[in-house]
């Protein structure tokens, strides 16, 4: 069966809500500052109205990870969808009073970065379920590309129906994006697992996890926390170093879009590295990408030269795409899979949270080019404990990094340590100089007996039962 056909499979399933949820956030996140000042309150509470999107995914990572693996990654997104219908139904609630309608539309904030985490995590679950281990790269990079694509797409359709509706006209735009995504959602077919495999994944718990897991979270998740934090400083070091060079917002605007389509356009061939030669060859690059962005910033003087590194830093960050997701995948059991995805989820969120505390510290200690640079070495830093924790070849393991990932819970099998490695770093064929893994063309179908080799993405999809008969 072809690559094409494999990925066309789970394309609707997986890709269009992404599309679609990446869209109604984008509609919104520009606005969601303004929003809070129309109604009533002062730009610092405006800033931590906003910061409840980051704080309601971050406080339900974990939740999200128990929610998908007791009632499966299907009716989790529907959970997720209708939380976030609700969360922007209160969004538009404009009350008399002001005190009321902030409260009311802060809430709603926080509903809506909740419903992001268990939607996420959930959307990440389903397609490392449906699709083979030698294409979860590609999966997973198109994953987050097609929710970026939705990202950068969404403040131009929200700008066109706040022409006609007001700052209402984005959530008016997030409402019928999130409704489109809730439908394919309940289209697409249900996982089928086993009553035996669903009582394993009912006795997984949190505690279990991170104690199983205390090794991996410690060593290669700190790598994730670490690429995490420099991730989400690249978004606000443009505009600030714009500022200190004191060009217009119009022309920050502009070199933040351009990286940002940079960033958009260069997934899908990450993926397909990372499947080839393994993923230590796509972390390793994106992190040092992003750290010599990063250094070089404070040497740029103008808008040109704060242009061409800001395209260096999407780049860089373009060509990382998904690499979380896909580590967190190789990782995880099959067996209390969500579970492991919320802590594995909550480590890259306390990072993002950590990278521009660190900046903003630094920057009132010493200044904002001291701040930026200590930001570049917190890029080098992530780089290090990536090539140290990613293994590079399927022989070489590192204190346990891969074989984490195949340690069972008592109700799973144990793979061999070696076939997880493939996963991560694929051999190649002496005879041919193809990747070759185990998995190709036969991937691993972990079932309560063990694995099962043999069936691909297609013959999952024929085993999974449609909802209402509609495939």
């Amino acid at each position: 069966m072809s690559e094409e056909f494999r990925l066309r499979s789970v394309a609707v399933a997986a890709y269009g809500p992404a599309t679609l949820f990446g869209l109604a956030e984008g509609a919104i996140f520009p606005v969601i500052a303004l929003s809070a000042i129309d109604r009533g309150a002062t730009t610092s509470i405006a800033a931590l109205v906003a910061a409840l999107i980051g704080i309601g995914s971050i406080a339900t990572n974990i939740p999200s990870g128990i929610l998908a693996t007791r009632i499966g990654e299907r009716r989790a997104m529907l959970v997720a969808s209708g939380i976030t219908i609700i969360g922007l139904a209160f969004c538009l609630v404009d009350l008399s009073d002001h005190e009321l309608s902030l409260l009311a539309y802060s809430f709603g904030v926080l509903l809506i970065g909740a419903a992001s985490s268990v939607y996420n995590l959930a959307r990440q679950s389903y397609l490392t379920e449906m699709v083979p281990p030698h294409m979860r790269a590609r999966a997973l990079s198109t994953l987050g590309g097609t929710m970026r694509i939705g990202v950068f797409v969404g403040p131009f359709i929200g700008a066109a129906a706040m022409h006609f509706w007001g700052l209402d006209g984005a959530y008016f735009v997030a409402l019928v994006a999130i409704v489109a995504a809730a439908v394919i959602v309940y289209r697409v077919p249900e996982l089928e697992l086993s009553e035996s495999r669903r009582a394993a994944a009912a006795s997984v718990t949190t505690v279990g996890i991170v104690k199983q897991y205390r090794r991996l979270f410690l060593t290669l998740g700190m790598g994730v926390l670490l690429l995490s934090a420099i991730r989400q400083t690249r978004q606000i070091v443009i505009p600030l170093w714009a500022a200190h060079l004191g060009l217009a917002p119009s022309t920050s605007s502009i070199i933040y879009g351009v990286a940002g389509a940079i960033d958009a356009l260069t997934f899908y061939p990450a993926g397909k590295v990372m499947d080839r030669y393994g993923r230590r060859w796509v972390a390793v690059p994106s992190t040092i990408v992003l750290g010599i962005s990063f250094a070089l910033m404070p040497l740029t003087h103008g808008a040109t030269t704060l242009a061409l590194v800001a395209m260096i830093m999407g780049f860089g960050n373009g060509i990382g795409s998904g690499i979380v997701m896909t580590l967190g995948a190789d990782t995880s059991p099959a067996i209390g899979r969500p579970t492991f995805l919320g802590v594995w989820r909550e480590l890259a969120d306390a990072g993002g949270g950590l990278g521009p505390v660190i900046l903003s510290a630094i920057t009132a200690l010493a200044g904002l080019a001291i701040g930026i640079e200590v930001s570049a070495v917190v890029g080098f830093a992530a780089a290090a404990a990536l090539w140290a924790w990613i293994p590079k070849t399927a022989g070489r393991l590192r204190s346990g990094v891969v074989t984490a990932a195949t340690e069972s819970p008592p109700a799973r099998a144990t793979e061999s340590s070696k076939d997880a490695a493939a996963i991560i770093a694929p051999s190649h064929d002496a005879a041919v100089g193809a990747p070759t893994n185990r998995a190709i063309g036969a991937a691993p179908v972990e079932t309560e007996a063990g694995v099962e080799a043999g069936e691909d993405s297609s013959a999952r999809m024929s085993r999974a039962t449609p909802p209402h008969g509609d495939a």
